[in-house]
């Protein structure tokens, strides 16, 4: 009941965008962008980078959290075979309200790119892409000519500071349309275009998939962003959903003495994926 309660009343306000640090409101099948895994050198360091984004920092367990409107970023330590760069997820994109801002908390912003748009690196070098409201490429539209309202987030002016946007794959095979079929199946994405490319939409993050057979498409296992995470209502119940569809789990359902319930999986191009019930309340 808690739950149709928070949607009705998120549709009913014609708000989508969740408020600060807050994973956001399911879709049907029970899937939210939950947290993104980073394996640094340096925490204290990357969560200063972090913070200074406009994120608010937590704990869990030993791991750093902060945390951001959609989505949670993990930070522990560790030596790592390199960043998303040459990895088949190639990078995270945020949105924020205005590049200015960026630029006055001491980042390098480049002027010299596409109008709205910059990156900004954190301090081991692993890229971040920043869109602002002026960027032209950031609206979604659906396969099937629609309206979705969640989806509909990414075409109207933005709600918070800083909110999470897309995550970008490049696939070294053609198999753009075998990825967005795979991640809407699985997940109960909604598929559409964001810009020119081929996409899934889930709440709080965006999938964008591109050919690009020169990228290096190295599994996310091992790099600086080792994983991704999918905070899943009735996750031992959704696990046994996925292994119906094929899915073969590199570690199972479980329940950890923090009292989160777990799972990892590897989506077929080598995206390490966690599903995770019991973080949306950090």
């Amino acid at each position: 009941m808690k739950r149709l309660v928070s949607v009705a009343t998120v549709l009913g306000l014609g708000v989508t965008t969740p408020v600060l640090a807050q994973i956001a409101v399911p879709n049907e099948a029970g899937v939210a962008m939950g947290h993104l895994h980073y394996r640094v050198r340096d925490v204290e360091a990357n969560a200063r980078f972090w913070m200074r984004l406009g994120g608010e920092r937590t704990s869990s367990g030993e791991s750093v959290v902060i945390r951001f409107p959609g989505v949670l970023v993990f930070l522990d330590t560790g030596e790592t075979t390199g960043g998303t760069e040459g990895s088949i997820l190639n990078h995270m994109a945020f949105r924020v309200q205005s590049l200015d801002t960026i630029a006055e908390a001491g980042f390098d912003v480049d002027r010299t790119r596409s109008s709205g748009i910059t990156n900004v690196f954190t301090p081991e070098g692993e890229r971040i892409e920043l869109f602002d409201d002026t960027a032209t490429n950031l609206g979604f539209t659906l396969d099937d000519g629609g309206i979705n309202p969640v989806t509909q987030r990414h075409n109207r002016p933005l709600a918070v500071p800083i909110l999470s946007h897309h995550l970008h794959l490049y696939l070294i095979e053609d198999a753009v349309e075998e990825a967005q079929r795979w991640y809407t199946e699985m997940f109960g994405g909604v598929p559409g275009m964001r810009w020119r490319y081929d996409a899934v939409d889930l709440p709080g993050i965006n999938f964008n998939f591109s050919h690009n057979p020169d990228a290096g498409g190295a599994p996310t296992q091992g790099r600086m962003l080792d994983h991704i995470g999918f905070e899943v209502e009735n996750l031992e119940e959704y696990c046994q959903t996925l292994e119906g569809r094929g899915v073969d789990f590199d570690v199972a359902y479980h329940r950890g003495v923090d009292d989160v319930g777990r799972a990892l999986l590897t989506d077929p191009w080598g995206v390490s994926i966690e599903l995770t019930e019991g973080l949306r309340g950090l």
